[in-house]
């Protein structure tokens, strides 16, 4: 990353912040939230973002309608982007990233092979439980809940509650 936008990124204050996502999407984000300021986003209005929460913004970020991000959770928005659909519930300490490091050549340390992002997409009424992770190139259905503690890498059909790692479908939503 640029040095220019690491600066930008540390000498923006946090009112500053609050106001510009106040003022273009409608959203409420807590002043002890620490989120980035970047015109890449496009969120719905009523989004509400809780204390402690980060979000590193470095791709496309889009959310929808009345999303609530719980406290305590870290959200990556990579290269490949980030899709939240409306009505989204992200319990607390969840962690949603959307990049993963290359990893094909042994004798080249893993933060030099570089990184690459698919991107994540999470559909309508969604719940993810507490300490949920949603890892690069996931795929989240409609109407789905992710029980706690769950890991999410990769496509779930819509209407399903799933639990584990890796996770399985313990019921259908009719």
């Amino acid at each position: 990353m640029p040095k220019w936008k690491l600066a930008r990124r540390a000498l923006i204050p946090m009112p500053v912040v609050q106001l510009y996502y106040f003022w273009k999407h409608r959203a409420i984000v807590s002043g002890k939230a620490e989120v980035d300021l970047a015109p890449s986003t496009s969120w719905g209005k009523g989004c509400v973002i809780s204390a402690f929460t980060k979000i590193k913004i470095s791709g496309p970020f889009v959310m929808g309608r009345r999303v609530q991000i719980s406290t305590g959770c870290f959200i990556g928005a990579g290269a490949g982007g980030l899709t939240l659909g409306d009505d989204v519930l992200i319990s607390p300490n969840c962690s949603i990233i959307t990049g993963n490091y290359r990893f094909d050549r042994l004798e080249v340390p893993l933060r030099e092979q570089g990184s690459v992002s698919k991107g994540i997409r999470i559909g309508d009424r969604v719940w993810l439980g507490s300490n949920s992770v949603v890892l690069d190139g996931a795929v989240i259905g409609d109407n789905v809940i992710v029980a706690a503690g769950s890991v999410v890498s990769g496509t779930i059909a819509a209407n399903s509650i799933i639990q584990g790692n890796p996770p399985k479908v313990i019921f259908t939503r009719r």
